[in-house]
C-alpha cells in the first residue's frame, strides 16, 4: 500500500448511530477507502467533552465498530483502532495547545456553535481542535474526508503543522480536506442538522418501528405542498427525479410521504442491520487490537521525532 495516498478519517462514540453518521461518515468511507491506505479511528477521548456514563461508552465503541463493518468495511483493508489506545494522541495533543492562542481557539466553529446552543464549554471542547489536528497529522495523513461544515477541522490540522514546522523545522505534512458533496448537513427530524445533541435523529439500527416513529415525527411545514424537512431527507435515499411522481401525487399528503421515507429508509437499513447483529463483541475486540498494533507502530515513531525536534529527548 506504499504508493498509495494515506487517508484518515474518526467516528465519535457519542450515542445511538443515526443515518446522519452514515451518509456523513460510514457510507463515504466505504465508497472511498479502498483506493487508499485508510485509517479509521473511533475517537473516545474526543466524546468524553460530552459523554459522561462509562458504560455507555464501552457499548457505543462497540456500536461504531460493528457499524463500520455492517456497512461494509473489510477490516483487512484498512487500519480500525481506538484512539484511547494509542497514547501519542493526547501527548501531540499537548505539544499543538503550546503553540495555538486562545483567540484562535475561540474560532472554532464547533464550539462557538455548542456554546451558544447552552453546551457547557469544558476545556476539552475549547481544545478539542487540537486534539484533532494531532489524531491526523500522526499518520502523515494526505486526505481526510469531511462535509463542508468540517472543513475547519482540517484547517486548524493545517495551521498546527506549520505552526510546529515553524518553530521546530519541517515535520508535519499538511493535510488536504475532502470535501464530501451533499453531506455537509444531513437534517434532521426538526430541520437542523442531525446531531444526538439536538435529539433529532433517525437511528441506523434501529427496528422498523423505532425508524417509523423517528420518521413520522419530523416536523412539517403547512404553508407549502411539499414538506421540506421529509424531502432533504428523502433526497438521501432517492434522486429528485424519482421523487417527483411521489411528490406531485401525494401533495398536501405529509402522512403518506413519512410513510413512503421509512419504507425506503427500512429498505436500506434491514441488510445492514441485519449484517450488524451478527457482528460480536469479540469480533470487534479483535479488529482493535489488530489495528491499535498497525496504528502503533507509525505514531509511535513520529511522535519519537517530535520529541527529538522540540528538545525533550536527551
Amino acid at each position: 500500500m506504499a504508493d498509495k495516498k494515506r487517508l484518515f478519517t474518526g467516528l465519535q462514540p457519542s450515542g445511538q448511530l443515526h443515518l446522519g453518521n452514515y451518509f456523513g461518515a460510514l457510507k463515504p468511507f466505504v465508497e472511498s477507502y479502498g483506493g487508499f491506505e485508510s485509517f479509521l479511528m473511533i475517537a473516545d477521548y474526543h466524546s468524553l467533552t460530552s459523554l459522561r456514563d462509562p458504560q455507555a461508552l464501552k457499548q457505543n465503541i462497540v456500536e461504531v465498530v460493528r457499524a463500520y463493518l455492517a456497512a461494509g468495511v473489510d477490516p483487512s483493508q484498512a487500519v480500525i483502532f481506538k484512539q484511547s489506545d494509542i497514547a501519542e494522541h493526547t501527548e501531540l495533543a499537548w505539544v499543538f495547545d503550546c503553540l495555538v492562542t486562545v483567540p484562535f481557539l475561540m474560532q472554532a466553529h464547533a464550539y462557538k456553535d455548542k456554546v451558544a446552543k447552552g453546551i457547557e464549554a469544558n476545556a476539552g471542547l475549547f481544545t478539542y481542535p487540537m486534539l484533532m489536528a494531532a489524531d491526523i497529522l500522526l499518520y502523515e495523513s494526505d486526505v481526510v474526508p469531511v462535509g463542508e461544515d468540517q472543513r475547519q477541522h482540517v484547517e486548524y490540522a493545517r495551521e498546527a503543522a506549520a505552526k510546529f514546522n515553524n518553530a521546530y523545522g519541517e515535520t508535519f505534512k499538511e493535510p488536504a480536506e475532502k470535501i464530501l458533496a451533499g453531506v455537509g448537513v444531513v437534517p434532521g427530524t426538526d430541520g437542523q442538522k442531525m446531531s444526538k445533541s439536538y435529539g433529532n435523529t433517525i437511528p441506523l439500527f434501529g427496528g422498523k418501528d423505532e425508524i417509523s416513529k423517528a420518521v413520522m415525527s419530523i416536523v412539517t411545514d403547512s404553508s407549502g405542498e411539499r414538506p421540506e424537512n421529509v424531502y432533504a431527507i428523502h433526497k438521501l435515499f432517492k434522486s429528485e427525479a424519482e421523487l417527483a411522481p411521489l411528490y406531485e401525487q401525494n401533495k398536501g399528503n405529509y402522512k403518506a410521504l413519512k410513510v413512503a421515507l421509512a419504507a425506503d429508509i427500512e429498505a436500506l437499513v434491514a441488510p445492514m442491520r441485519a449484517r450488524y447483529e451478527s457482528v460480536t463483541e469479540a469480533d470487534v475486540k479483535k479488529v482493535l487490537a489488530e489495528g491499535a498494533q498497525k496504528a502503533r507502530a507509525i505514531a509511535s515513531a513520529k511522535m519519537a521525532v517530535v520529541r527529538q525536534k522540540i528538545g525533550v529527548t536527551l
